[in-house]
């Protein structure tokens, strides 16, 4: 037999039946590799033998005769009273009966628990009489008129001839009786409706056979669909699905109870006490479930009719019917049930036809037909107990009502099922014509990278060559470390941003932003590329925090930024800010036009930036004014860059187009401590800087951490007073700080002489402050006259301690070089002390060596003839012309520490300071390096040709008693890795120490 597949593309053609079962099978995937008598096979199966069975099921049910023929019970007339004072016995409702009470067929005891008499004469037919009422709860009989008890009998126990029968009681007559009268006194709870039946031996035992029978078929079928709706609840996590199960069980209660069999629950008898409680929950918990299950079955259907109020009023009389179920007895609740279970129902019903006139759903009409149904039974048995209309109550009820809502319910499932079906695979299709269009590139990926599947727009992102399914992993593509930050990302929920490595520069590099999720062992997500986004992002970002004219910092960001450095400032560290305001500034503006000040500015930024390290921040907080901050910079390095800032902003104009301007700076600079605000520390350094501005020779003004801005100012002006009243000057003393020879470390005892000073207290006056004051009351000279005295006639009284001393610096202000009486008590004391001026090198700082460029080289030369030696300090602050050089006849070239701090971090400052050294060199000068703070900055020194070198990585500055204990200064070397660097240099040992200024020397050379 031919095989038609289904990559063939002409199979074979068929009968009707046979296409049509075709699309049958295709319509629930049947394949096409099935051959066509498979197909048939499978049809035959699947609709063939249910069709018969039903076919032969329907033939049985209407043409064949029952395997046992039906015999129903006589109805039998009878007498009877109520006794409602409940006092009678037998022989007064015997005496009461014949003349008061008319035979009748039934009687509706309306929710009455009064007992009621009755008589009916016992035939010659029948030896069992039966009371069917569910309602009934007792029954005793007596034989008339001789009053012989025949037995007693109660939902508890039974005696004598009387058994419980089904839902009621039975009556078994002894033989003999025929002809006789039973007097019978009858108890109930609810709407009982009393009857009398007459049953022979075929009746009775069909009559238990049949409830038997409907018992176990509603108590089994509609388990069995709770239970299949419970577990898809269950397995599909749908609240729904068991609510519908729990309501089903409940429909099987009501049914029970209407059908008289709810004495019993899966095979065991309800004890009689709980019997009651029982029917009283039973029915309250059912309308309430019916209220839930409605709303939520129709929750969006509900929505779409807008029927608020109604839905609200039956949500109302379903609280209150549960309300009064738990408050009132079963006989005032069953009448409260009357009046609200047909508002309630008419209130569902109402709104389920708006629904399904405006929905037309399906689904919504097989759950509405279930609904409806059991809320129809529902109302026909309230309208049966309440006022006694049974026409339909053994063929509409809540036995018939529950199977047929099941079947219903069981349709809703299916057409729901269906539904969903159809609606995945049109979600599935759609889906995947979306993944395929989507712009987005999506990805799967597996545990350990892996590219498991990507749609076209991702292979679009990747490029070339296009990704290996299967095998190529991500970190081959994108880079290990956004793998790993994309994982530590899905854990948190969060999408991250990367750039995809490249060999160009990283500003080129595209941004990608990857957001993912674990779906299973497989992460599913979207890659997408933001690099536009995120470059207009880093410019609003950068335009926010600077500003647009200098591109530094502006307020907000470098408040930001001062906000940030108080926060990670711990106790013991630094953090100095500097207020930077310009001089003469706004003239510029006036005479020239903002043109020019903006020129001037961008200017003044390029100068101050070039000073800087990394770590410092600079920022523009106002129109001429700056703010620096400088963590982990000690103040006295703080301040000394900040000279160096003043410097390199007042020393040279600055040129716009054909016009020169000149600019000068006043700093204000505050050591910030610990938990100090960013307002507090601005304003000190703001009120330092209008400090400066009032007229500071040096353009700095310096407040410490360690006391407030007003005790600074205090303690400043303390000591102005103090030296403009021309006081003796006391509390000055001196410290001294090796200079250590990088050719011999243990060769020589070189030394710089530092100017110190105490108050009254004790305590050290900043020398700041002390040169600030003496240079404004005009004692700088005073001070200089003082440390040269000193330190000439300290040389004396120690000369031979210091058989290795070349050369010992002492600085000199710029004021007192001006200072012609000075200069004459200078010269002086050096020809008083010839035999040890050879020792002294006084140090001129560039500024003031430029400043009169002829008076400084006359200095120089008188200075040489006494045998002392002269040096340039701070040289290359602010400076990029070395042509001077050669007109000042130095004997060392100190060079300015702010190119020697962290000069390894900055290879530009490597490139000036070893030009500097071949200048000084080829010049015959000798070089100094300040600041060297540690030995990986030392050792760089040496490498480039330094002579000497000064700072805490050689040792601090020292009282002079101490110094002089030392043969050289190798000896004040305190780590290990600065005295192995000095043994290595001693061993290389590059050139002798510097030994000019044996003897006087003329101007135009130098004696080395």
């Amino acid at each position: 037999m031919d095989r038609v597949t289904s990559r063939d593309p002409s199979p074979p053609r068929a009968s009707g039946a046979l296409r049509l079962v075709d699309r049958w099978a295709t319509s629930i995937r049947i394949t096409h590799e099935f051959s066509r008598l498979d197909r048939a096979l499978f049809w035959l199966a699947v609709v063939g033998i249910p069709a018969a069975l039903l076919a032969i099921s329907l033939g049985a049910w209407l043409r064949w005769a029952p395997t046992q023929a039906p015999e129903s019970p006589h109805p039998v007339a009878f007498r009877v009273l109520p006794d409602a004072q409940g006092q009678w016995d037998w022989a007064a409702a015997a005496a009461r009966l014949p003349g008061q009470a008319a035979a009748q067929q039934h009687l509706d005891t309306h929710l009455s628990t009064a007992p009621h008499w009755l008589s009916f004469p016992l035939g010659t037919s029948a030896q069992r009489w039966s009371l069917p009422s569910r309602h009934a709860t007792e029954w005793a009989c007596w034989l008339a008129p001789q009053g012989q008890r025949l037995g007693h009998a109660t939902r508890t126990a039974s005696q004598g001839e009387i058994a419980p029968f089904n839902a009621g009681f039975v009556l078994n007559t002894p033989p003999g009786e025929a002809g006789r009268t039973a007097l019978c006194r009858v108890r109930a709870e609810g709407p009982a409706r009393l009857t009398v039946e007459a049953l022979d031996d075929g009746a009775w035992l069909q009559g238990l056979q049949r409830f038997e029978r409907h018992a176990g078929l509603v108590d089994g079928g509609l388990m069995i669909l709770a239970g299949f709706l419970a577990l898809a609840a269950l397995i599909n996590r749908n609240v729904t699905y068991l609510l519908f199960a729990a309501w089903m069980v409940l429909n099987l209660r009501m049914a029970a109870l209407s059908g008289g069999w709810d004495v019993q629950w899966l095979g065991h008898r309800i004890p009689a006490e709980w019997l009651t409680p029982l029917r009283h929950a039973t029915v309250a918990a059912f309308f309430l479930c019916t209220y839930a299950l409605f709303r939520r079955f129709f929750a969006q259907e509900l929505a779409r009719v807008r029927h608020p109020r109604v839905l609200a009023a039956a949500g109302l009389v379903a609280a209150l019917n549960t309300g009064l179920a738990a408050v009132l007895p079963f006989e005032a609740y069953l009448k409260a049930t009357w009046v609200l279970a047909p508002l309630g129902i008419a209130l569902l019903v109402g709104l389920l036809a708006r629904i399904l006139w405006v929905t037309r759903s399906r689904v919504a009409l097989w759950w509405a037909a279930a609904i409806g149904v059991t809320l129809a039974a529902s109302l026909h048995e309230v309208v049966a107990a309440a006022w006694g209309y049974k026409a339909l109550i053994g063929h509409f009820n809540h036995v018939t009502s529950a199977l047929l809502a099941s079947l219903l319910a069981v349709a809703a499932v299916a057409q729901q099922i269906k539904q969903e079906r159809v609606a995945r695979r049109e979600a599935k299709a759609k889906l995947l014509q979306t993944y395929d269009a989507m712009p987005l590139g999506l990805f799967t990926v597996a545990r350990d990278g892996t590219w498991l599947a990507a749609n076209p727009a991702m292979h679009v992102l990747m490029g070339e060559p296009p990704l290996d399914l299967g095998h190529e992993r991500w970190a081959a593509r994108l880079g290990d470390a956004s793998w790993q930050r994309l994982i530590d990302a899905t854990a948190a929920g969060e999408a991250i941003e990367f750039s995809v490595p490249t060999p160009g520069p990283e500003s080129d590099a595209a941004r990608l932003m990857a957001r993912a999720t674990w779906a299973g062992d497989v992460l599913e997500g979207s890659l997408q590329d933001v690099t536009e986004r995120a470059k207009a992002t880093e410019r609003l970002r950068f335009l926010a925090e600077h500003d647009s004219l200098t591109q530094v910092l502006n307020r907000r960001g470098i408040q930001r930024a001062l906000e940030q450095a108080l926060a990670d400032l711990r106790a013991g560290e630094h953090l100095c800010i500097a207020y930077l305001d310009l001089d003469r500034f706004k003239l510029i503006n006036d005479l020239y036009g903002h043109p020019a000040g903006d020129e001037v500015l961008l200017q003044v930024c390029q100068r101050v930036q070039g000073l800087l390290s990394p770590g410092m921040t600079f920022g523009r907080v106002g129109g001429d004014e700056f703010l620096l901050l400088m963590p982990q910079l000690p103040v006295d390095l703080a301040a000394l860059l900040c000279q160096g800032m003043t410097t390199a902003i007042g020393q040279e104009v600055y040129r716009v187009g054909e016009r020169a301007f000149q600019v000068g700076g006043s700093v204000g600079l505050a050591e910030i401590a610990a938990g100090t605000s960013a307002k507090d520390a601005i304003a000190t350094a703001d009120r330092a800087c209008r400090a400066a501005k009032r007229g500071t020779p040096l353009g700095l003004v310096v407040y410490e951490h360690d006391a407030s801005d007003f005790a600074e100012h205090h303690a400043e002006m303390a000591l102005v007073q103090r030296l403009a009243t021309r006081q003796p000057l006391t509390g000055l003393f001196v410290e001294m700080q090796p200079i250590m020879s990088l050719s011999q470390p243990r060769g020589s005892l070189n030394f710089e002489v530092l100017l110190r000073m105490q108050d009254a207290d004790g305590q050290r006056v900043p020398v700041g402050r002390l040169i600030q004051a003496a240079e404004q009351t005009g004692r700088m000279g005073e001070v200089d006259r003082w440390v040269l005295a000193h330190v000439l006639g300290w040389l004396r009284q120690h000369e031979a301690q210091l058989t290795r001393t070349q050369f010992v610096c002492m600085n000199l202000s710029g004021s007192s070089l001006n200072d012609e009486r000075f200069l004459e008590d200078a010269f002086a004391l050096l020809k008083g002390h010839l035999d040890v001026a050879h020792h002294l090198c006084l140090e001129v700082t560039e500024s003031v060596a430029l400043h009169d460029l002829a008076n400084t080289r006359r200095f120089i030369h008188q200075v040489r003839q006494t045998g002392a030696k002269v040096a340039l300090d701070d040289f290359g602050a602010g400076y990029t012309s070395f042509s001077y050089l050669a007109e000042l006849p130095a004997d060392l070239l100190k060079i300015d520490g702010s190119f020697i701090v962290h000069m390894n971090q900055h290879p530009a400052h490597i490139s000036i300071v070893e030009a500097v050294v071949s200048l000084a060199h080829n010049l015959g000068m000798k070089t100094v390096a300040e600041w060297a703070e540690d030995a990986a900055t030392v050792e760089t020194l040496a490498e480039i040709g330094v002579d000497y070198v000064q700072g805490y990585a050689i040792a601090k500055p020292m009282a002079p008693e101490r110094l002089v204990q030392h043969a050289s200064c190798a000896d004040f070397l305190s780590s290990d890795e600065m005295r192995q660097l000095a043994r290595r240099l001693e061993t290389l040992g590059r050139t002798p120490d510097l030994v000019v200024g044996a003897a006087p020397s003329p101007v135009g050379g130098g004696g080395h």
